[in-house]
């Protein structure tokens, strides 16, 4: 196991997957600027790790994150400092890998922004996603208000932001905040069955059509589907013929995935 920021940024590789993990749990998992900084390098190996292919990112003590350490915050020595900034922002980059957040417990402020960055939720019973900060005049500069309503749409994601209230586990799942819920304890082990999934498949045009899906927004529709068509090709030729071929000798056929 690798650590930073003195140990309260765990990472463990378990196979083809990469656990990352807040811990500092006294403090609900509330980051500092370095602890930001630290998330960053970790998913910057993970990046970089050709033998990992799904990080998960989770927190410990039963809790995901309360977002930025407002000590640190009151002290004025974090002020200045975006989590999607470009000095190591750790919300800022989208990477070229599949994420998933294993939530427990709170997510909130910047913490809700840690988890709308990953590209899935796997959410405890005991999850709770808000704007917190909202009470104390925190804005959301860490990608937030980008991607929650790219999630879950504008009306709703205005909602969260601009009252700050509690969304709870099942309000999450039902809105499409939370892709998968978990038992209460359960998210760390659902989110790791769930990546090893992914991590099972073939990659490339796992990788592609994942690729294509965040980029789209950047087009009209016509130039997003040619950039979906060409994105397709090495995946066609690596591995699709073959796998085609699996399936007709018998492999996954009536819908199994096993």
């Amino acid at each position: 196991m690798k650590s930073y920021a003195d140990g309260k940024i765990k990472v463990e590789n378990r196979g083809a997957v990469t656990i990352v993990t807040i811990d500092r749990p006294a403090q609900r998992n509330a980051c500092t600027v370095e602890m930001v900084k630290a998330l960053h390098d970790a998913f910057m190996a993970f990046e970089q790790d050709e033998t990992s292919r799904v990080a998960i990112l989770t927190g410990s003590g039963g809790y995901f994150s309360a977002g930025a350490d407002l000590e640190e915050i009151s002290s004025g020595s974090a002020i200045g400092f975006s989590w999607a900034g470009k000095d190591k922002g750790a919300t800022r980059r989208r990477l070229s890998k599949p994420v998933i957040a294993a939530v427990e417990g709170h997510a909130v402020a910047a913490g809700l922004a840690l988890a709308v960055w990953c590209d899935m939720r796997v959410a405890s019973k005991s999850a709770v996603f808000g704007v917190y900060c909202r009470r104390f005049g925190g804005p959301m500069p860490n990608g937030a208000t980008v991607r929650l309503p790219r999630i879950i749409g504008e009306s709703r994601a205005l909602d969260m932001l601009m009252t700050g209230r509690p969304v709870k586990a099942e309000e999450a799942y039902h809105i499409g905040l939370a892709d998968r819920l978990a038992e209460t304890g359960e998210a760390l082990a659902a989110a790791l069955t769930l990546a090893e999934q992914l991590a099972a498949f073939p990659q490339s045009a796992l990788l592609c059509d994942r690729k294509s899906a965040i980029e789209q927004w950047d087009y009209p529709e016509e130039e997003a589907i040619d950039r979906e068509i060409e994105g397709a090709k090495f995946a066609f030729r690596d591995a699709f013929q073959s796998g085609a071929g699996t399936f007709v000798k018998g492999t996954g056929r009536h819908g199994e995935f096993s």
